[in-house]
């Protein structure tokens, strides 16, 4: 050996590249057998898991009833891990009574005391492990190590306590979230998860998030607001929505008037009317959205206003809620012409095609009586108004041959001008024989209406040809 590295050594810089060379190689071995040695180690580690996984399948029920002891599988840290995953995995799945089942193994078998343990006393990766898993745990005695783990220097730590809070959905768990969120100690996590875990707290119990409104700060009272706004039902006073839409944070206004929708119609009308006039638009957006579910008639003149709204997201949302008023279809549509604004028209003639109702008027044609008049006289309405696409197209496309004939002898009548390119345009591209003859002859009622109007003569109405 010694001859050999005298040999390397004797060659001057080339036995330094040399040197390198095999140094290379050596380190690449070694990097290999490291490689291979870990691969098989992790291997071994699978196979072990696996065997110990259908061992305790077998004995699943047993360990959920307590026939098997803890002891027998809880001292082996692999057997007490496996365990514990597949009880939080079925944990997120299971309804209340299997819940409550699991639940009370976790109790029994010592797992829940085992977390609350290491969430008081181990620290790093080892203490944010023990809080996951106590957050999925949904046992209310999982609540203080939780609101304890609020207070730690590291931020990851608070971030997911505050999420294992949110997963229990206790309102027990709310009240350590809002007291440190009223005291400003959440200023440096991000809000939407302080939100999402106040939503899955306060869900059946939004009252618990009023008394902390008046000691929230101008940062933390637009959260609670947007929280209060979700989950707001009519157990809410009127007072506490009065007081929120007259805040002067346009953000909690906006959350006044989504919680407004399940209030009394009257305090909702008269108080989402005032918002309705708000100089923030997004305020204007979320009132006229509540006006719109209230779905109620008196609500139609301020749906109007914001159908001439300066803004076109709040004209939008006007339209939209006009649209499910079907039984007060013509009263909207003489308001919306009486404004002579063309964009709102054009909004709320867009809204009615896109959200189906007027397919639903076109659908009652095929009826008798009363429903086929009012029908027919909502469409021809509409015809004048511009609206004429969707009618055009059930003339050719409708599954019903009665609607279609029906639709056809409205055309005829409604002597509109803007159908006649559309008409034409449909005739080119009917696909059978007597949709051409149908399109034809509205066609050709069309133009001699137009000429009988010319010469002041009244038009004839023919029967729409049946092939």
């Amino acid at each position: 050996m010694s001859s050999a590295f005298s040999w390397i050594q004797s060659l001057g810089p080339a036995g330094i590249v040399l040197e390198a060379i095999l140094l290379t190689i050596a380190a690449i071995a070694l990097l290999l057998a490291f490689i291979l040695l870990r691969r098989g180690w992790r291997s071994r580690l699978f196979r072990r898991r696996d065997q110990r996984v259908i061992k305790i399948r077998r004995q699943w029920d047993d360990i959920l009833s307590g026939a098997v002891a803890p002891e027998a599988w809880r001292d082996d840290r692999l057997s007490c891990d496996i365990v514990e995953s597949m009880l939080l995995d079925r944990l997120e799945l299971a309804d209340a009574s299997e819940a409550a089942a699991l639940v009370a193994c976790l109790r029994r078998s010592g797992l829940l005391d085992l977390r609350i343990q290491h969430a008081r006393r181990l620290v790093g990766w080892r203490r944010r492990r023990a809080l996951a898993s106590l957050g999925r745990m949904r046992a209310p005695e999982a609540v203080p190590p939780l609101a304890e783990a609020l207070d730690s220097r590291n931020l990851g730590h608070v971030m997911i306590a505050v999420r294992g809070l949110g997963r229990l959905g206790f309102a027990a768990a709310a009240t350590p979230l809002l007291d440190r969120l009223v005291a400003g100690r959440f200023k440096t996590l991000a809000a939407v998860p302080i939100q999402n875990a106040l939503l899955a707290c306060c869900r059946n119990q939004p009252q618990v998030l009023v008394p902390y409104l008046d000691r929230a700060d101008p940062e933390t009272r637009p959260i609670l607001a947007r929280v209060l706004g979700e989950l707001a039902n009519g157990d809410l006073t009127e007072d506490t929505l009065v007081l929120l839409a007259c805040d002067p944070q346009a953000e909690v206004r906006a959350s006044a008037a989504r919680a407004l929708a399940s209030a009394p119609l009257d305090v909702a009308l008269s108080v989402l009317g005032a918002l309705a006039e708000d100089d923030e638009w997004f305020v204007r957006l979320r009132a006229i959205v509540g006006l719109g579910q209230l779905q109620h008639p008196r609500a139609i003149p301020m749906l109007i206003e914001g159908l001439c709204d300066r803004n076109r997201f709040v004209r939008l949302r006007s339209a939209t809620g006009l649209a499910r008023l079907d039984a007060h279809v013509e009263e909207v549509l003489d308001l919306a012409e009486a404004r002579q604004d063309r964009y709102a028209l054009q909004a709320l003639l867009s809204e009615l095609e896109s959200s189906g109702a007027m397919l639903h008027h076109v659908n009652r044609l095929a009826g008798t009586g009363a429903a086929r008049e009012t029908a027919e006289r909502i469409l021809l309405r509409v015809l004048d108004l511009g609206a004429c696409r969707l009618l055009v197209s059930a003339l050719g496309g409708h599954r019903e041959r009665r609607v279609r004939f029906a639709v056809a002898r409205l055309l005829a009548r409604s002597r509109a001008a803007a159908l006649v390119p559309l008409l034409e345009r449909a005739q080119t591209a009917a696909r059978t024989a007597r949709q051409r003859a149908i399109v034809s002859w509205v066609l050709s009622q069309l133009r001699t209406g137009a000429r009988r109007a010319r010469n002041g003569r009244k038009p004839r109405a023919r029967q729409v040809p049946a092939r």
